[in-house]
């Protein structure tokens, strides 16, 4: 992580898991693509490890997504592990994210949305969960394209078993657009969701709204303030520098030699260059919008 470095990403999770894609000979990417299925299929197991659980897909488009991340059309969905489907008349909800080093911030996250979603239930006198809880998963290379460095520090397989295993979640899209269309909204394997939930968001601040269909759809939904939502990505990796660098001080105090001390400042230097990249895109948008 403090290298810097991006080896760890997956640039096309299908092909991954068929064994077209990856390190190693032609025999190798097959015997650690079956490793893998074999992984997810645990994972979306219920709680006994022996029945169906999670459901899981995969969102591909018929031609490349933009690097932004945008659903360009009318893609498709490829079932990966068949699991516990909606029960009738029970409402859908969509939420999407990077999911990166998958915390109690994004599990505060996804306990609101349940529980907004309870509290709806209960008016309506339901009696079961009122809610099918849908994760997207972003892919790498969008989450890098938006937050640049070496963003996700985990890949896209690594983020999808954490989702996985949160216990308020029913299912799980692998390489769901950064921008959800209405194309992408109305062809969700459960039908169209009732809701789409979004949470406070410090990690990534943008100047544009990427939930402008699910406004316009009249089903977009927020979840307040909560006591975890700084808890991210970006503020993991920051106590984790700040520590070494402590580690680093007290090493020079001891007259011994900063181990690392390079990729720190490599690290630095890629944030700054990502923050002024961004800087640059929102003066752009802004002269674009006719605000400049």
């Amino acid at each position: 992580m403090l290298l810097c470095t991006k080896n760890h990403f997956i640039r096309s999770l299908t092909s991954t898991l068929s064994g077209k894609e990856g390190p190693g000979s032609a025999e190798e990417r097959v015997n650690l693509a079956q490793e893998r299925n074999q992984r997810i299929k645990d994972y979306a197991s219920d709680e006994t490890g022996r029945r169906p659980g999670v459901c899981v897909l995969a969102w591909t488009e018929p031609r490349p997504v933009t690097k932004n991340g945008a659903a360009l059309g009318a893609g498709s969905y490829t079932i990966m592990v068949e699991g516990v489907r909606p029960k009738p008349g029970q409402r859908i909800v969509y939420v999407d994210g990077g999911f990166d080093l998958f915390s109690s911030g994004h599990i505060e996250f996804l306990r609101q949305v349940v529980k907004a979603e309870e509290a709806l239930g209960r008016q309506a006198g339901c009696d079961y969960g009122p809610a099918y809880v849908v994760a997207g998963v972003h892919d790498d290379e969008v989450i890098n394209y938006w937050k640049g460095v070496n963003y996700p520090i985990m890949n896209i397989l690594e983020r999808g078993l954490c989702v996985l295993q949160c216990r308020y979640v029913n299912s799980v899209i692998f390489s769901a657009p950064f921008i959800p269309s209405k194309a992408f909204l109305k062809g969700l394997a459960f039908g169209t969701p009732d809701a789409i939930y979004h949470g406070p968001t410090a990690f990534m601040p943008l100047t544009y709204d990427p939930y402008v269909a699910a406004r316009e759809m009249g089903i977009y939904r927020e979840i307040g303030n909560h006591s975890f939502q700084n808890v991210n990505a970006g503020e993991i990796v920051q106590r984790i520098l700040q520590n070494r660098q402590l580690y680093e001080e007290r090493q020079k105090k001891k007259g011994e030699k900063a181990v690392g001390e390079h990729a720190v400042h490599l690290r630095e230097r890629m944030e700054e260059e990502a923050a002024a990249l961004e800087k640059e895109r929102a003066l752009h948008r802004r002269i674009c919008s006719g605000y400049g």
